[in-house]
């Protein structure tokens, strides 16, 4: 039961840092129409400015957010203004894959240059602490990233709904021609919304670096994991990314836990086959197509 109890709550907490992480790659899709392979890399990426500013500067993991996370949004917008702007409307959907990979593929080799294909940690001291929650022994770090992932959804939430340019992109998002016509700028929402997608990354990344040991290599892994989340969430939607990634990491860490690791992963996808026979569209997926 205790170890039951340990997996339970391990996966909720981090589920919701997968959510983080998958909750830019959402929003990207739900008003750019785009899926962006290159969110891995860039989780990965963040881990490892997190990792520099740590060694070289001996900045603090959360400090150091204020650094990274504007530094991401600028690597969003450039990537969106180079790339990502040029794509036709007939096949965007998989050229988006095609560039964003070869994105990716840039990326990770920077990174293997710079720093080497050797696993890394990030360190801190409440990465080696833990704290009793109703008999389960969970690291400070899970809490922090969770808390952590509420924040920057909570932030996301406030500017969909709340802002003026939240309405901006919801009309984007539910007819582009209209919000052209209503004198919405749709490629500086969309270059913007790239930006906000790729930042959440920074965020992401630390708290991922903080509890497992990367190298450019893991965002391969952990790209498919996103993608998976999406889906099953339903794609557009950041509240079924967050119920998908619960999901997702309660499963894994329950069936770790109680049964066998290396069953974990296998269980999950099993279930991911069953719900998507049952709802295609994903937990909270919309059957309706958007008007172009």
């Amino acid at each position: 039961m205790a170890l039951l109890w340990n997996g339970i709550v391990d996966g909720v907490l981090m589920g919701g840092v997968y959510a983080l992480m998958a909750a830019g790659l959402t929003l990207i899709f739900g008003v750019m129409d785009i899926i962006s392979v290159a969110q891995g890399i860039f989780v990965i990426l963040g881990a490892y400015l997190s990792y520099s500013l740590e060694q070289s500067a001996g900045i603090s993991l959360f400090v150091g957010l204020l650094i990274t996370i504007p530094a991401l949004f600028l690597v969003g917008i450039s990537v969106e203004w180079l790339f990502i702007r040029r794509l036709g409307s007939s096949d965007r959907v998989p050229m988006s894959i095609l560039v964003t990979y070869a994105v990716a593929i840039i990326v990770e080799g920077v990174l293997n240059l710079v720093y080497g294909t050797q696993d890394t940690e990030l360190h801190a001291s409440y990465l080696t602490t833990s704290v009793d929650v109703l008999g389960a022994h969970v690291p400070y770090m899970y809490l922090y990233g969770f808390a952590l992932a509420v924040g920057v959804l909570g932030l996301f939430f406030y500017v969909l709904h709340r802002t003026r340019f939240g309405v901006s992109i919801q009309a984007a998002v539910q007819d582009r021609t209209a919000a052209l016509l209503l004198g919405v700028n749709v490629k500086r929402v969309s270059t913007i919304v790239f930006g906000m997608g790729t930042a959440a990354t920074a965020a992401g990344g630390m708290v991922f670096g903080a509890t497992l040991p990367f190298n450019a290599n893991s965002a391969e892994d952990l790209i498919s994991r996103l993608l998976v989340v999406i889906v099953l969430g339903g794609l557009g939607s950041m509240a079924g990314a967050l119920i998908a990634s619960i999901f997702m990491l309660v499963v894994e860490d329950v069936v770790s836990a109680v049964w066998n690791p290396d069953w974990s992963t296998l269980i999950f996808f099993c279930l991911m086959a069953a719900v998507l026979l049952i709802r295609p569209e994903g937990l909270l997926g919309k059957t309706e197509v958007r008007t172009e």
